[in-house]
């Protein structure tokens, strides 16, 4: 029947019996909802732990569901949730070992003090009377087994020995209701359970110390104590390991950022290798155009000293055919032929 109703529930939903009217005010009820328990989604619910214990925390206000939890751990959401719910499980569980380890030091306290026995009530005086003729006789005896032994005579005294030995037992005797009180205070010695707080008989006997150790209040809190020292270890493994990965990234940035500054060195070592060549080529640029001016200043030297050369060497020239120019054409002028005269 039960996977029957779960199968239709499933298919049909949990509200498929209800009227349109309680089908109105009704709400389908999720894992993650303020509702349900987060304590039972993720581990356990302390509330389950001690019931009908002397630490019994009641009913939890919250829903308990197995199939709310089984949609829970199929959820793809789960993973997110589960650190959210532990947290807050770890923070009610503290709170609980908190409230009982100030329990356990009260009882701690009440355990030391010291256990002042009553003092010994006064013999009646019938039991003074007996026991002050008890000590007499065995003092008597004890003087002759002293003297018979001094003499050789083994046997009586063995035998006086024996009287004695009944006269202390009477002796035990009168003074034993007092002794039974102190074995009784001294055998109901109490002990703590430092797991759940309980008081315990020292030296019980093994089968009720099993039955503590199996009781719900002592693997109530042991699922507590153990639950607590379980996330506490992850998470501090959880830091460590972020704390790793954080200097893994910090020695990976370091030296990310050595070889950005070697490259950048290394490429303003180029850079500057290029400015110099750039500036070796300009100066060599500089001077072979310095060169080559003053080569062209040479040559525009040599060719306008070679025209100026040139210059005077055609005037000198043209000055002297000029002049001989000249005289030819005196001559023809004082020629008779060229001028129709002749001479006589």
């Amino acid at each position: 029947m039960d996977a029957q109703r779960a199968l239709l529930d499933e298919l049909m939903g949990s509200a498929r019996n209800l009227t349109e009217e309680e089908r109105r005010g009704y709400k389908e009820v999720s894992w993650d909802d303020k509702e349900v328990c987060g304590f039972y989604m993720v581990r356990f619910c302390p509330h389950d732990l001690f019931v009908n214990t002397r630490s019994d925390l009641g009913p939890c206000p919250k829903i308990h569901d197995p199939k709310l939890k089984e949609s829970f751990e199929n959820s793809p959401r789960h993973d997110a949730y589960v650190p959210k719910f532990e947290a807050e499980l770890s923070q009610f569980c503290e709170k609980l070992v908190m409230d009982l380890d100030r329990r356990v030091k009260r009882g701690r306290e009440r355990l030391n003090q010291e256990v002042e026995l009553p003092p010994p009530p006064p013999l009646t005086a019938e039991k003074s009377e007996q026991l002050s003729v008890l000590e007499e006789k065995i003092k008597n005896l004890l003087e002759q087994v002293e003297s018979l032994g001094e003499a050789g005579k083994v046997d009586e005294a063995e035998a006086l020995m024996r009287k004695v030995e009944t006269l202390n037992t009477e002796k035990a005797i009168l003074t034993q209701p007092q002794n039974e009180k102190v074995l009784l205070l001294q055998e109901k010695k109490m002990a703590l359970c430092e797991v759940c707080g309980s008081f315990l008989v020292a030296n019980d006997a093994a089968e009720r110390t099993q039955s503590h150790v199996a009781g719900k209040q002592h693997v109530g809190y042991g699922m507590v104590r153990d639950f607590i020292n379980e996330y506490k270890t992850a998470k501090e493994k959880a830091i460590e390991e972020e704390r790793l990965a954080r200097e893994k990234e910090l020695e990976e940035r370091r030296k990310q950022k050595e070889k950005d500054n070697d490259r950048k060195r290394r490429s303003d070592s180029s850079d500057r290798e290029k400015y110099r060549d750039k500036d070796r080529d300009r100066e060599r640029d500089r001077y072979r155009d310095r060169d080559s001016d003053r080569e062209r200043s040479r040559e525009y030297e040599v060719r306008g000293n070679r025209d100026r050369g040139r210059g005077v060497d055609s005037r000198l020239r043209n000055g002297k055919n000029g002049s001989r120019d000249r005289y030819r054409n005196r001559s023809r002028s004082r020629s008779p032929i060229r001028h129709n005269y002749r001479r006589s």
